[in-house]
């Protein structure tokens, strides 16, 4: 039994980040005390190990991928990018820069809300459609994504750029630029 404690969410995951702590608004705890009663109703203080104590949500996100057939299941603060938080976990998802700039790691939101400020590499557009980038995702709610075929969704974003459809490939110039060298 806990006597006069104001118990605080503590952020208890199976990993953490080598580069930043999954609690960067939280502080860490120096071995808080808790007072317990024995069966003789003895009262004993029972230290705690160290924890960090924060406040930041944290929610449940699915991704199915669909190049791969698997569906991966994890909770991600919501301040941590979803594509670092599987990643620490050792889940392999797609991705390429790392940055938001280009579409490798595109998912179509399923249900949930995810916020993504730097995501360069999508359109507005695509993003009222449904579409986020995990490498630059923060989880808003619980979530479900699948994950989308590159090229797809960059003819989406970049697509109406050429006139024509998209570019082919010319193995005949190729092989003449490739004999210039």
């Amino acid at each position: 039994m806990t006597m006069g404690l104001q118990i605080l969410p503590i952020c208890n995951y199976y990993h953490s980040f080598p580069a930043s702590p999954f609690c960067r608004h939280g502080r860490q705890s120096s071995g808080r005390r808790n007072l317990e009663v024995n069966a003789s109703s003895e009262v004993q203080q029972v230290a705690q190990p160290t924890a960090t104590l924060c406040s930041v949500p944290v929610h449940q996100v699915t991704v199915h991928d669909r190049q791969h057939g698997v569906v991966h299941q994890f909770v991600v603060p919501e301040d941590q990018y979803i594509l670092h938080t599987a990643e620490s976990q050792n889940i392999s998802l797609p991705f390429a820069c790392r940055h938001g700039c280009c579409t490798s790691c595109a998912v179509r939101i399923k249900s949930g809300q995810i916020r993504q400020p730097e995501a360069l590499g999508i359109s507005a557009e695509l993003r009222s459609k449904g579409y986020a980038l995990l490498c630059v995702g923060f989880p808003s709610s619980d979530i479900e994504v699948e994950t989308q075929d590159e090229d797809e969704v960059y003819w989406l974003q970049f697509g109406r750029y050429f006139a024509r459809g998209p570019i082919e490939r010319d193995d005949y110039a190729l092989e003449l630029a490739m004999g210039d060298e």
